[in-house]
């Protein structure tokens, strides 16, 4: 793909979660349904802090492409290294993942991850943009260019590593205000929990392992010819 298309394609990206993170994050306070408490806000769920990880992952990547474009060269290598690396290592393993899982409970029992009582809050719309539309937007990521992945162990000491702070993040919610992030938490005795937690890792594990497979088998020696181009600069 042309540069200045992927430039306006990233650019577009980018506006788009920026609009829907700005949506979800404005929804007054005073609509919510009494399911949903307040400590947090909108930042204790994954699928809004995903949303601000993707605007920021097609920032970055928007900003890439401008820096090909006007020949800052020796700029653009350290940028696409900070987007590579947050595409693969988060971008598209979380993106996947939310949509996934929750399609998944959702399909299951809805009152688990995302009470009735939102869908006079939240619009049909949003919920799709914040659940649904993350995993096509990744896909096309991959599809659009080539993406140098991190050596393994450190790809997944890195995703080890946010995924904890996430988990840290709900527990220490609980600590304080009696309420599990999510009522599906709720069900499970502490030992439940724990094997719930990593069960859900070795998930996101198996989809980061998911799009290093499809970066390698879409563009193959390209992401070895691409690495010798960045070395020659």
């Amino acid at each position: 793909m042309e540069i200045s298309t992927l430039a306006t394609y990233h650019c577009l990206a980018f506006v788009w979660y920026f609009f829907v993170a700005y949506s979800i994050t404005h929804i007054k306070t005073e609509e919510r349904p009494s399911e949903v408490f307040l400590y947090g806000g909108q930042w204790k769920y994954l699928t809004v802090l995903n949303l601000v990880l993707q605007a920021v992952f097609y920032g970055v990547s928007f900003l890439a492409d401008v820096l090909r474009l006007i020949k800052k060269l020796r700029c653009a290598k350290c940028v696409i290294s900070s987007r590579d690396l947050l595409f693969s290592v988060l971008a598209f393993p979380v993106s996947t993942f939310v949509c996934i899982s929750f399609w998944t409970l959702y399909t299951y029992n809805r009152e688990l991850v995302y009470p009735k009582s939102l869908d006079g809050v939240i619009p049909l719309w949003l919920n799709h943009a914040m659940h649904t539309a993350v995993l096509p937007f990744a896909l096309l990521e991959i599809l659009a260019l080539p993406h140098r992945y991190p050596a393994k162990k450190k790809g997944l000491i890195l995703l080890g590593f946010v995924a904890f702070l996430y988990i840290s993040w709900v527990l220490w919610i609980y600590s304080v205000t009696g309420e599990w992030v999510y009522p599906l938490f709720a069900l499970f005795s502490p030992a439940g929990l724990a094997a719930f937690f990593a069960g859900s890792l070795a998930i996101i594990i198996s989809f980061y392992n998911f799009g290093e497979f499809l970066n390698r088998m879409i563009w193959g020696d390209s992401i070895v010819i691409l690495d010798h181009k960045w070395k020659g600069k």
